[in-house]
């Protein structure tokens, strides 16, 4: 298990050959790329808590790392593809806000009173890396690339779940917290029956999102246990999490095939 999990881990953050490390070429790679960057941004406040705890900590540094790295080459390749001055712009105070994320990520040890810090400056991270997906798709205007946002979205709301679980488990989570696990929990739900429905798509986009659907009962179940001292609940989450968030990142990459 331990090594099929690195290997989702592996090709989930796109450092694994194909078109996840190619430079972004049109305008649906480009919103394939920004919404991960949005994931990332609440994948790698989970892995810092899960470290905290001592859940699972070596495959959460690995994790943790591998995230890091990503963000940091996917944002040049943003800043470099953005095709307005508005839309560079966003990922210029997106790198600002990035640098005071990254130095408590990687330059800080887990604690407590550094854990609440991740949890704030994630959502500071998250809220600029929205925008600039948000400006991206607008920019391309076309049905697909609505559906890479979206189907990439649910990428970033699976690692939020996470995120707000364990940020609560390690008692490092703000009294808004519970609320919005449940906004994330609701609006996953929603999207994907949204997905579901969706005209333009094909067999394989059908046979994937019925995936995440089977990975989807298996992660909220985890989601609703109560984090314990034996940090068995912790770990059920930290594990399930990486599971649809992979069944998740392969429905995206199907998305952005489609015809602009």
């Amino acid at each position: 298990m331990k090594t099929i999990l690195g290997v989702f881990l592996v090709f989930i953050l796109g450092l694994s050959g194909g078109n996840a490390v190619a430079q972004i070429n049109d305008i649906n790679s480009a919103i394939n790329k920004a919404g991960r960057e949005r994931m990332l941004s609440q994948r790698m406040a989970k892995a810092y808590f899960q470290i905290g705890q001592g859940v699972d900590v070596e495959r959460s540094k690995k994790v943790l790392d591998a995230s890091v790295t990503a963000f940091d080459r996917q944002l040049v390749e943003l800043k470099n593809y953005a095709p307005t001055p508005e839309i560079k712009t966003t990922y210029v105070n997106l790198e600002k806000a990035w640098l005071d994320y990254k130095d408590y990520l990687i330059g800080k040890s887990p604690s407590p009173e550094n854990g609440r810090k991740v949890l704030a400056l994630s959502e500071d991270v998250l809220a600029l890396a929205q925008q600039g997906t948000v400006q991206l798709e607008k920019h391309g205007a076309s049905s697909a690339g609505r559906l890479v946002n979206l189907s990439g979205r649910q990428r970033m709301l699976s690692q939020r779940m996470a995120k707000f679980y364990q940020a609560a488990a390690w008692g490092v989570g703000d009294t808004n917290g519970a609320t919005n696990l449940e906004t994330a929990r609701k609006e996953f739900n929603q999207a994907l029956k949204e997905l579901g429905a969706a005209p333009s798509n094909t067999a394989q986009i059908k046979d994937g999102l019925e995936l995440v659907k089977q990975q989807w009962f298996f992660f909220e179940n985890a989601l609703s246990q109560k984090g314990g001292t034996d940090k068995r609940p912790q770990l059920a989450v930290a594990t399930t999490s990486e599971r649809i968030l992979e069944e998740m990142e392969l429905v995206v990459g199907l998305y952005e095939k489609l015809p602009k």
